[in-house]
């Protein structure tokens, strides 16, 4: 398993910039948590944005980072706070541990080699633990940004459900999430080659589109989206 790729002061611009977008945020979260155990490890947990509501939704949990920067951000940011613990976890991944479930938000796309970073996953997981994923989805939708902060490629849910099954782990679970938001990111990131940020457009889709997508793809698995979302077991 090799570095993380990207411009990470991009990185986390991008990730200050889309703080607000608390309705998303929420969602994705929400989506975890039915299938989180008692001690769950955050892999690149980046600012702890995903951290924070993830505890406020009363989830124990470890948030780590390979970034300096950004470490000492997360150990600033829940100093104090029993629920979150901060530890740095390097890449290559190299030891063993018995944690309930590792969740990786955003995170696989950076790592050239997926199935060596999956396999890296399960080997911090006690048996029958989780993982559990979101990924950003369709090659198609690659963009100028995409590549500016590190993405090695988007998925298919086919494909993410094949490096999953080559890391030696059980599919439980692997959809697309947010519909239309693959098509703004198609229009916005791909052909107006622009990126996210923080403004009247997202605050619209946010509290909007965000609350209505949501209660939409409860009931209805769409064939597309912005991200695939994915359980596997070890």
């Amino acid at each position: 398993m090799t570095d993380v790729e990207g411009d990470t002061g991009l990185q986390s611009d991008v990730l200050e910039d889309l703080r607000t977008a608390v309705n998303y945020r929420r969602w994705l979260c929400s989506l975890g948590v039915p299938y989180f155990g008692d001690d769950v490890l955050e892999v690149g947990s980046g600012l702890g944005y995903y951290a924070a509501d993830w505890a406020d939704m009363g989830v124990r949990i470890t948030a780590s980072e390979a970034d300096p920067a950004r470490l000492d951000h997360l150990t600033t940011m829940f100093a104090g706070d029993s629920r979150v613990q901060v530890r740095e976890l390097a890449v290559p991944i190299e030891e063993e541990a018995e944690y309930s479930t590792v969740v990786a938000y955003n995170v696989l796309e950076h790592i050239p080699d997926d199935v060596a970073a999956l396999r890296a996953f399960r080997g911090l997981l006690r048996p029958d633990g989780a993982v559990v994923l979101v990924v950003p989805a369709f090659p198609g939708a690659m963009s100028r940004f995409d590549r500016a902060i590190g993405h090695q490629r988007r998925y298919t849910r086919a494909a993410l459900s094949s490096a999953l099954g080559q890391a030696g782990l059980h599919v439980e679970r692997c959809h697309y999430v947010n519909a239309p938001g693959l098509l703004a990111w198609y229009v916005g990131m791909r052909l107006l080659r622009g990126r996210p940020k923080e403004g009247p457009l997202l605050s619209v889709w946010d509290r909007a589109v965000v609350p209505v997508e949501r209660r939409i793809e409860r009931y209805v698995r769409m064939p597309f989206g912005q991200s695939v979302f994915a359980v596997a077991r070890r």
